[in-house]
């Protein structure tokens, strides 16, 4: 069956799945309580699918409550089923499974690895569900949407930070090397991310103004791996470092503690992501000089948008105006926020202005004075 992504999903009134037949599977969906599939058209039971909650808090901090009140707000009504894979890619195609037996009807996914959630999403197409890969991209072309920030865009500014101040790093350190600490390599958007980074910082590489001694993709975004990486490469070049490109906060905060054994916290340049407190702490010490602030309640706002297009079958173009390319070379549509760097120069204009962080949590355990903040 052809379906348009774009517009209406049309479906059988039964459905086989698994050699068994199938008709009250998507019971949220239709009106009238009627057992045969619809598609999304009237849905009113949303299954959201989270992928970890052990190497960034934001998945249950922040995204969790933010999904959760702009798709009821959106969408009046509606109910959510929320489920957290706590890394665990097995974990999360059997969540989905779940979902989808309860009859959640449309299913908003943020997968923990790209290539496997395929499996999620085609046994959703199956069922007429459509998925919203969220924040992070699924591999498959069976996707309906997908609503994240540009992610490459995060790269290129950890990547332009570091352009914009490693001289200064350089000449205190007396080396000009780098060392870069990715994400998951099963995670897409870690793979953006470093082709951002390498986008701004490759000319300095070249040129030879910065010496990449170390790179490596990180499982899992674990942050005790990043420590132990970077231990490895600190053992490798002497402990002579000028910068250290770090794919998010987490790791960052790992990262600097390798750093702080070999007296070398505040010395680095360290990057980071998320605009985590710890994050911020680290930033508001001297110890990390930047994060990237994506503002998840746009992402969820736009993910509630398209939910409720989907429900009440209306248009959907201009909720989705951008397009993802996946490995395959087809097309996503997709809406992509715009990220913004953060350093001691921005916060209190950034995120304490918009209230995604406050004064308090940033501040405890942090010296008075800290930052010029605290």
């Amino acid at each position: 069956m052809q379906l348009n992504k774009h517009t209406h999903w049309r479906v059988a009134a039964t459905l086989i799945l698994g050699g068994v037949l199938a008709t009250s599977v998507l019971a949220g969906c239709g009106t009238g309580g009627s057992t045969a599939a619809s598609g999304p058209k009237g849905c009113t039971k949303v299954g959201v699918l989270l992928p970890e909650t052990d190497t960034s808090p934001r998945w249950e901090q922040k995204d969790h409550p933010l999904l959760d009140a702009a798709i009821k707000k959106a969408l009046p009504g509606a109910t959510t089923d929320f489920y957290n894979a706590v890394n665990n890619k097995d974990t999360q195609t059997n969540q989905a499974e779940t979902a989808l037996t309860k009859g959640d009807c449309i299913l908003v996914v943020a997968p923990v690895d790209a290539a496997a959630s395929a499996a999620i999403v085609d046994k959703a197409h199956a069922q007429n569900v459509p998925v919203i890969a969220y924040d992070r991209l699924i591999q498959d072309d069976n996707l309906a949407f997908y609503v994240s920030f540009d992610n490459t865009e995060v790269g290129k500014l950890q990547g332009q930070y570091i352009v914009d101040h490693y001289q200064k790093y350089v000449t205190d350190n007396g080396n000009n090397n780098l060392v870069m600490i990715n994400g998951s390599p099963d995670d897409n958007n870690a793979i953006l991310f470093h082709n951002g980074a390498h986008e701004a910082l490759d000319p300095l590489i070249n040129a030879k103004s910065l010496t990449l001694q170390f790179e490596t993709y990180t499982p899992a975004w674990n942050n005790q791996t990043a420590q132990t990486e970077m231990e490895g490469a600190l053992n490798k070049i002497g402990n002579k470092l000028a910068i250290a490109y770090v794919a998010n906060d987490g790791m960052a905060s790992t990262v600097i503690a390798a750093l702080k054994a070999q007296n070398l916290a505040g010395k680095v340049l360290v990057t980071g992501q998320d605009a985590t407190v710890i994050g911020f702490q680290n930033i508001l010490e001297g110890n990390q000089a930047m994060t990237i602030y994506k503002a998840i309640g746009k992402e969820a706002d736009a993910t509630a948008a398209l939910v409720a297009a989907l429900s009440k079958g209306t248009d959907t173009a201009s909720l989705a105006a951008a397009s993802i390319k996946l490995q395959n070379g087809k097309s996503v549509p997709a809406t992509l926020e715009t990220p913004v760097a953060v350093d001691i120069s921005n916060i209190s204009s950034t995120v304490l202005a918009d209230g995604y962080v406050t004064k308090s949590d940033i501040c405890q355990g942090v010296p008075a004075g800290a930052g010029g903040i605290c």
